[in-house]
């Protein structure tokens, strides 16, 4: 049962592989978890450990930290489902699940194949003058200030409005949204995370509804016009596919940002870098995405089967932190040094069959924010005295980031 309290691992899990995990959901702390906590983890922890209260609502899960082993459970669906690794449908009592992200084959590869032609890079070209016009108007409201409290200021906003216009929806709820996003991902009070579930489907709901009576040229209206295999999306398929965009396009870029401008401001002599050779942003984007990485999915396992040293058993749910996956010393050298003109492959966007279908997307928002911030705003750090608080969890998120200049 979701959020029921377990005070002692299964019979099957060795009491040498149960760990307290030190990323807690829901948690705020002072240090930054990727010179800290993620460093410490691969220095005293086995390769695969169990956790009492790692999954959403504090109940366990098995954590995997090495590269090598987290690609293995990627691309094992046979072993490993995606169905119903987050649990907001089930806190709300509803059966649909967020497409294409919590569906297992052979379905996912029909869900793919419907979504992957809305992200294709010649697509997202079609929003570039967009999202460069968005970035330049916070830019310069910005500027005018003098400072910024830059997770407020612009990486929650600046996706928000992305994601609206492709949704169709009017910019005046970015606001609204913003709410319903802290609630839905930044708490681990299941309750909270209910009642925004509730909001965002009811809101997404209606506007099904108005595409269906009057269709227009927006991700919606898309989704309610498609077919799948000669047949329309069914209502549970619509609300997942809607709400797999609502999750998926803001609250990950607006963290990749904040962890992105975070290094900078607390690396002058890379921001400089990239102030002399912007040509290079691309590239350390990828890097800091390989340092950075925030987020945390989650599989269930399906049937017996040992990674890493450890035996999962049907119905034991999965972590699948990056957070440690870009710190793995076995993966890279250095693993937990910023270097910008390293090409390293990294788990930031997922693997395999899974791999994050608006990576492209989420690309483009990073690189032109970061142009166009270093175009108008002079050198920056940290103001003085300011200890940066993280958000510990599925996301890890810097709270605020108060930038000087």
């Amino acid at each position: 049962m979701i959020g029921a309290q377990v005070t002692e691992a299964p019979a099957h899990v060795p009491r040498e592989l149960v760990f307290d995990y030190p990323i807690k959901m829901g948690g705020l702390v002072d240090e930054n978890p990727f010179e800290t906590t993620i460093p410490e983890i691969h220095r005293t922890m086995p390769p695969v450990f169990y956790s009492l209260d790692a999954y959403p609502g504090g109940t366990p899960a098995w954590i995997v930290r090495r590269v090598e082993d987290l690609e293995k459970i990627y691309f094992d669906t046979d072993n490993f489902s995606n169905k119903d690794f987050a649990p907001f449908a089930m806190l709300v009592g509803e059966s649909w699940s967020s497409l294409p992200a919590e569906t297992d084959p052979p379905m996912h590869g029909l869900y793919r194949k419907f979504v992957n032609p809305l992200f294709t890079p010649k697509e997202i070209n079609k929003l570039d003058g967009k999202i460069r016009l968005y970035a330049q108007e916070y830019c310069a409201a910005i500027k005018a200030r003098g400072s910024c409290e830059f997770v407020h200021d612009f990486a929650f906003e600046f996706p928000i409005k992305v994601f609206l216009e492709l949704m169709g929806l009017p910019q005046s709820m970015v606001a609204t949204f913003l709410e319903w996003e802290m609630d839905l991902l930044h708490t681990n009070d299941l309750g909270k995370i209910a009642a925004s579930t509730r909001k965002v489907v009811t809101y997404l709901r209606e506007q099904i509804a108005e595409r269906k009576a009057n269709p227009g040229n927006d991700l919606i209206s898309y989704g309610v016009t498609a077919e799948i295999e000669g047949r329309p999306l069914t209502d549970d398929e619509l609300v997942g596919f809607t709400f797999n965009l609502f999750i998926g396009g803001m609250d990950t870029v607006s963290t990749n940002m904040a962890w992105q401008f975070r290094h900078l401001a607390t690396h002058p002599e890379d921001q400089a870098r990239l102030r002399a050779n912007p040509e290079m942003i691309m590239d350390a984007i990828e890097e800091m995405m390989r340092v950075y990485p925030a987020v945390t999915t989650f599989r269930t396992c399906t049937h017996e089967v040992t990674i890493g040293g450890a035996t999962f058993q049907p119905g034991d749910k999965v972590a699948l932190a990056t957070c440690l996956a870009g710190h793995d010393p076995d993966a890279y050298e250095e693993a937990d040094v910023v270097k910008l003109g390293r090409k390293s492959r990294y788990l930031s966007f997922g693997y395999g069959p899974h791999l994050c279908v608006g990576m492209h997307l989420a690309r483009r928002e990073m690189r032109i924010a970061l142009e166009e911030f270093l175009k108008a705003i002079p050198p920056f750090r940290i103001q003085e005295g300011y200890v940066v608080k993280t958000h510990t969890g599925g996301i890890l998120q810097p709270d605020k980031l108060p930038l000087v200049w």
